[in-house]
């Protein structure tokens, strides 16, 4: 995957952060350094990913990452919108949850190299929630570890505020998850299941079973 050709939402997005790097080290905000560094780092991520299973990432897509890491670290933690705005953290983690739904349902699809017929559908879209669920818990193993090294509030009220998260990331998986089911009843070009369908055009190889 290259960086050339992506949405200007991202390259923007990478310009500010390495201003905010620059600027935060002239200054002595090494904190504030961190974050904008581990943001951008973490932005590149999915790239260094793609090229090394050679996975063609729509810019949409790609552009979604980025725009997560962005506002739940960056904005998040540098801005504090998880506070200022009580619906921010709902956003974040149910953008997200939607997210790992998706990837979910790609990843399991794969597995099957594209035979929509390898299992029942609703036994498909049932994989990609529950992988959705582990990505999720997994980020808040994350936060937790974010809070305890480093010194953030990126749980925020702890125990209640991780509850909430896990019902918000239920829910998101959830629609992700029937993004999918909706992709092998065949509408493949609307909302969300538009974006599996673009992901499958780009990377034919990887589900040779799929039927043109």
């Amino acid at each position: 995957m290259k960086l050339g050709g992506q949405s200007y939402v991202v390259y923007l997005i990478w310009a500010v952060l390495v201003v905010e790097l620059v600027v935060s080290l002239f200054n002595g905000h090494y904190s504030l350094a961190f974050i904008a560094l581990a943001t951008l780092t973490l932005s590149f991520a999915p790239v260094l990913f793609a090229d090394r299973f050679k996975i063609q990432l729509p810019i949409h897509f790609f552009a979604g990452i980025v725009l997560f890491l962005f506002g739940t670290i960056y904005l998040g933690e540098v801005f504090d919108f998880y506070e200022r705005y009580w619906w921010w953290d709902v956003l974040m983690h149910g953008g997200s949850a939607m997210g790992f739904g998706l990837i979910g349902f790609i990843f399991v699809f794969i597995l099957f190299e594209g035979d929509k017929y390898a299992a029942p559908h609703w036994a498909l879209a049932l994989m990609a929630f529950c992988i959705a669920i582990t990505i999720g818990a997994l980020w808040e193993v994350f936060e937790f570890a974010m809070d305890q090294i480093f010194g953030l509030n990126m749980q925020k009220s702890g125990l209640m505020d991780t509850m909430w998260d896990f019902i918000v990331n239920i829910i998101g998986a959830a629609i992700g998850a029937a993004a999918g089911f909706g992709y092998l009843k065949g509408r493949e070009h609307r909302g969300l299941s538009g974006m599996i369908g673009e992901f499958v055009a780009k990377n034919r190889r990887l589900f040779r079973r799929k039927k043109r």
